[in-house]
């Protein structure tokens, strides 16, 4: 059974980590073949949204430790920067939306991967750990830049430094996730959310978030100058045309993503 599940369906890409006797803890084979399917994902017209999950109980553990320790070991610089660096700068370079559905335990490498997707859901029972200092560690996988702009750094510091369990609930007060969903109702919630990006204009959606990856290093007049550049690329769309004239038209735009 492959560590990465995946399948397209409505214009949405699923991928499932699948390693749920380990809490779909990463391995060097898990974290390569889940940039192959993110490499995949940005070059197949038909994907307008992506969706990321767990199989089991738990959203990702991170970093498989097993791996770390032994003769073969590869190394803590090997893994960062062939494992998981690349990783997040697949996904915030991805031009479509990534949801990251967490439905259990995002522990480690596997929360911070969650938190640098573009819209994050929990179920009610999910809960994010960042349990780098408990063996001596940092926050990686670009937790140390996304989790301070997400909630604050006093927030962050806690949170990085005592590797306290934090639940669904407190995630969603703190401005970690989007959203949380009871776990009898996850699937479908979460699902459906990624079924509404997919009919969204995809490439709107791309420079909004390559607007948005910008913005905490531009000052006012530098992000004025690229939202000025972005908006002329998206009203040459179609879809733009299309959102006009449904407006106009008083109907629902079809949005193709072109």
């Amino acid at each position: 059974m492959s560590s990465i599940l995946f399948e397209i369906q409505d214009q949405i890409a699923f991928i499932t980590l699948n390693r749920p006797e380990k809490m779909n803890a990463f391995t060097r084979e898990m974290a390569l073949l889940l940039q192959s399917r993110l490499d995949e994902c940005a070059s197949l017209h038909e994907v307008r949204a992506v969706y990321i999950t767990g199989a089991g109980k738990a959203f990702s553990a991170g970093q498989d430790l097993a791996e770390v320790v032994g003769p073969d070991a590869p190394g803590m610089a090997k893994i960062l920067s062939e494992h998981y660096n690349p990783l997040v700068t697949r996904i915030r370079n991805l031009p479509k939306p990534v949801i990251a559905a967490v439905n259990g335990v995002a522990a480690g490498a596997g929360a911070n991967l969650a938190l640098c997707c573009d819209i994050v859901v929990a179920a009610k029972s999910a809960s994010f750990i960042q349990a780098f200092s408990k063996i001596g560690l940092i926050p990686d996988t670009g937790g140390t830049w996304f989790l301070p702009r997400l909630v604050g750094r006093q927030k962050a510091a806690g949170i990085a430094f005592l590797g306290d369990r934090v639940t669904a609930e407190q995630a969603e007060r703190m401005g970690m996730v989007y959203g949380v969903y009871p776990d009898d109702e996850f699937v479908g919630a979460s699902r459906a959310l990624a079924a509404v990006l997919a009919g969204m204009p995809t490439r709107a959606l791309a420079l909004t978030k390559h607007a948005l990856n910008y913005s905490a290093g531009n000052s006012l007049e530098a992000q004025l100058l690229l939202e000025d550049e972005l908006q002329q690329r998206a009203a040459e769309t179609k879809d733009y045309a299309e959102g006009v004239d449904a407006f106009l038209n008083k109907r629902a735009p079809r949005f193709k993503g072109e």
